[in-house]
């Protein structure tokens, strides 16, 4: 069984940035590709962006498009989210999930998840 501990969440204000870290145990995190999701107040949980195994496919959102990046470290187990000129509604909680296979395969296609890390973005 994955752990997933998100890290880097914090209040901000609008345009500023901020990256969030996601630190996995086991062996097999290269095995997996690896995704952020968020979810804000009163709404459902949606895909932010994903990446696959060896960071050479990357998916996002098309509301964080030019804005997020996704990066990992396999020799470190780490997945990071490197988010710029932040919005308002960005505001959320963000998740990291491990994803069921090698490459990104949709937002289902993702079984275990980390406990989030809160962002406010303030106007």
């Amino acid at each position: 069984q994955v752990q997933l501990v998100e890290s880097g969440g914090g209040l901000v204000q609008a345009g500023g940035s901020l990256r969030l870290s996601c630190a996995a145990s086991g062996r097999t995190f290269s095995n997996y590709a690896m995704g952020w999701f968020r979810q804000a107040p009163g709404k459902e949980r949606e895909f932010v962006a994903a990446i696959s195994w060896n960071g050479g496919r990357t998916h996002y959102a098309d509301s964080v498009k030019g804005r997020f990046t996704i990066s990992r470290d396999n020799a470190k187990n780490t997945v990071n989210l490197q988010m710029n000129s932040l919005k308002p509604e960005d505001t959320a909680v963000y998740y990291c999930a491990r994803g069921s296979s090698l490459y990104y395969t949709g937002p289902q296609g993702f079984g275990s998840w980390g406990q989030g890390t809160q962002v406010t973005v303030s106007s």
